[in-house]
């Protein structure tokens, strides 16, 4: 695990080292300072709005250099206060914040998206930023909806606990230039994509027509395939207790996508996270990659922007189009921090609409500021342009995820993610699979309907 961590001092010298860690040195090197080191429930305090704030951000080394030009910036306008930045592997962030509920250290902002902000929730550990909002200036220029799926996110009070930072959706990567070398047609549907996956694999030549997420990551990816296969637009059957994961439509849908392994997707794919799978499409022998908005400036640097196109999923039955949410990402302020009044100001200048520009430009997301919304760069970077117009046109229908569930990010990774590898590799139907992961979220849907009556 590579963590980046950033100081500053008033002396003008502002030294900054990238060291690999254990988790336990990860969580002790957090703890330094005047940071909110405690648990989860600790009550922290606003303290003096000065002096130093630790920020974890949930996806480093992937955005530690736009988090760093961001901190500078917010250093240089806040010349007393101090930003100690430690970016930690998204793969290993859940796991880190949740030994720091337990045991302390916990920064005063985090990286607090919405697939795992019930969970941090429910234990307490989030301030409630309501009322800080409603005084700031930030207050009419966020995206209604980000804020929104945030507040659903929370875990039933309705409170706000994360500020979104941007929004994301999922995206079908492909080569322009392979696609137009083998005569095949844009990947619209997925009778194409399966069409396209074949044709375009030589494994003699080491060339693939799809990579496959196996890793870290694999369920969300999964269940996109599934339901825009499938159709199916609800997560929940009628009656709101039970799941639709396993309907026989979206088995029939896991065990072809499924199929893929192997077969047309290099067999690494097994245990590729995001940034593997992006690396090994960026090598360029690979057709096509789902990923999503985030790795389009990775792209970029690879083929330049003529031989590839990002465009929406691909169309179903009826040329109807479904997807699975993607999780909004957020700020988080920490209950715990001894220097909240400083964290939110963090917040608020992040999250402000230069900031807000800068970070998602990097990122290839939707800003969350409203203003920053409008920057000319959305309109030319083409998947984000087209992302944004297959949500807001009708032609797209998306499935809810369950986020507020305390579980959903426990079901959807740690208790399924290796028994996806093994439905990959043949040891397991896809069938048994998706009626394991029906009866735990069936499970957790119970008790939280037990919990909100």
């Amino acid at each position: 695990m590579k963590i980046s961590i950033h100081r500053s001092s008033r002396g003008g010298r502002r030294p900054a080292a990238v060291v690999a860690l254990s988790a336990v040195l990860a969580l002790t090197a957090t703890a330094c300072g005047d940071d909110g080191s405690g648990a989860a429930g600790d009550k922290g305090a606003d303290g003096s709005g000065k002096g130093e704030i630790v920020f974890w951000d949930n996806n480093g080394g992937v955005r530690t250099d736009i988090w760093k030009e961001i901190i500078a910036d917010f250093e240089k306008a806040n010349p007393d206060i101090d930003v100690q930045y430690v970016g930690i592997a998204a793969t290993e962030y859940q796991s880190k914040v949740d030994t720091a509920l337990q045991g302390g250290g916990l920064p005063d902002v985090g990286g607090v998206g919405a697939a795992m902000l019930a969970g941090f929730a429910a234990q307490n550990a989030l301030e409630p930023l309501d009322d800080r909002l409603g005084k700031s200036s930030l207050n009419d220029r966020l995206n209604k909806d980000m804020v929104a799926s945030l507040r659903a996110a929370g875990g039933g009070d309705e409170k706000l606990y994360s500020i979104p930072t941007s929004a994301n959706n999922g995206v079908l990567y492909y080569r322009t230039d392979l696609f137009k070398k083998a005569g095949l047609a844009e990947p619209t549907t997925w009778d194409a994509f399966y069409k396209a996956a074949d044709k375009l694999t030589d494994k003699d030549k080491n060339a693939f027509g799809y990579t496959i997420r196996g890793g870290a990551g694999s369920i969300a990816q999964a269940l996109d395939a599934m339901y825009g296969q499938s159709g199916i637009t609800s997560f929940w059957d009628a009656s709101g207790e039970r799941t639709t994961v396993d309907d026989p439509k979206n088995v029939a849908a896991l065990e072809k996508y499924v199929g893929l392994y192997k077969k047309v997707t290099p067999a690494a794919d097994l245990n590729n996270d995001f940034t593997k799978m992006v690396a090994q499409w960026d090598s360029g022998t690979i057709g096509m990659l789902n990923h999503n908005l985030g790795s389009y400036q990775d792209h970029v640097k690879a083929f330049g922007t003529d031989k590839f196109r990002g465009i929406p999923q691909p169309a179903g039955p009826g040329g109807k189009r479904v997807q699975v949410s993607n999780p909004v990402d957020g700020l988080g302020l920490f209950k715990s921090s001894k220097n909240k009044a400083a964290a939110w100001k963090f917040i608020e200048f992040a999250t402000s609409k230069e900031q807000n520009s800068k970070f998602n430009r990097s990122a290839g997301q939707v800003p969350s500021n409203t203003d920053a919304a409008g920057d000319s760069w959305v309109s030319e970077a083409e998947p984000t342009k087209l992302a944004a117009q297959a949500l807001t046109d009708g032609s797209t229908t998306i499935v809810q995820l369950p986020y507020y569930l305390p579980d959903w990010n426990t079901i959807s990774k740690t208790d399924n993610e290796p028994a996806f590898q093994k439905v990959m590799n043949g040891s397991m139907s896809a069938k048994d699979f998706l009626g394991t992961l029906a009866e735990q979220l069936d499970t957790a849907q119970k008790e939280w309907n037990e919990q909100k009556g």
